[in-house]
């Protein structure tokens, strides 16, 4: 038998989660569960830990003695068992903190993105120069080669929106963060130029939340929605004092799935939004 995991993935985890969430749908004990599929109720609990992971046929039995017969669903949580496709994060484990890593595997595997930013321009968006002033500003301050890291680990996390294959994406952004000169006039020029040039492309919608709104409905902090292969598969990650979570319960999806949208209604549309940051560029 292989080794436990010793580190499980935001991906791996959430595979674990929604099978507890199938077996307790079902009314079962990891107990009784492991009865019904022949095995020790410490290898279900290895599974739902994402601890080891899980094959197909061992899947497609779980589902069937947890009474699921969503084939989508089903579907879905084999792809994710069974992937097992090692991405360019991988080449910073152990270097960067594991939700970097984490994020970029749910960006990876995003079927589209909408991001709420309120004092800072979206990560994906972001320049070099601005996304090293950033990280310049940690307190305590960054070992410069940690730093240059992090830099270089955002900028290859745009292969979602300029690859092959880009994603589907709309960022929401406060125009407080377009006139926060992070880095210095000449940054957030170029930053402004940068948001202009992607806003462009047919799978990009920017829009602007501006001072002169009258009425805004405030999601509390920024946050990053991934649409997932289906709706329960969506994730959302916000920023936390002790770190970044990732959210996943249909409660709370359906409680960003409606802020998003009272947000997005609330911005300028996508043309009225390169007006302003045209004009905003002109006054740098």
């Amino acid at each position: 038998m292989a080794g436990l995991r010793r580190e499980p993935t935001a991906r791996q985890m959430r595979l674990g989660t929604e099978l507890r969430r199938l077996r307790e749908k079902a009314g079962l004990s990891g107990r009784e569960a492991a009865a019904l599929l022949g095995v020790s109720s410490g290898q279900i609990s290895q599974i739902e830990f994402a601890q080891t992971g899980v094959s197909e046929k061992r899947l497609r039995s779980m589902a069937a003695n947890y009474s699921c017969s969503d084939e989508k669903l089903i579907a879905a949580l084999v792809q994710v068992a069974t992937d097992r496709t090692r991405g360019w994060w991988e080449d910073y484990r152990e270097q960067l903190p594991t939700p970097f890593l984490d994020l970029a595997e749910l960006e990876h595997n995003a079927a589209f993105r909408w991001d709420v930013d309120l004092l800072h321009v979206s990560g994906l968006l972001q320049t070099e120069d601005y996304a090293r002033a950033l990280f310049s500003t940690r307190i305590p301050e960054l070992p410069h080669a940690e730093r240059e890291l992090r830099v270089q680990h955002r900028m290859q996390r745009r292969v979602v929106l300029d690859g092959a294959t880009p994603t589907p994406y709309q960022a929401v952004i406060h125009e407080a963060a377009l006139r926060i000169r992070v880095g210095g006039r000449a940054t957030s020029r170029a930053q402004l130029a940068h948001i202009l040039e992607f806003s462009e492309a047919d799978h990009i919608t920017v829009r602007v939340i501006p001072f002169t709104l009258e009425r805004f409905d405030d999601t509390g902090s920024a946050m990053i929605y991934a649409g997932g292969d289906i709706p329960e598969l969506d994730t959302v990650v916000r920023d936390a004092p002790h770190g970044t979570v990732f959210i996943d319960s249909e409660a709370q999806l359906c409680v960003f799935r409606t802020l998003f949208r009272r947000v997005e209604a609330s911005s300028l549309d996508p043309e009225q939004t390169r007006d302003l940051i045209h004009n905003l560029a002109k006054e740098l």
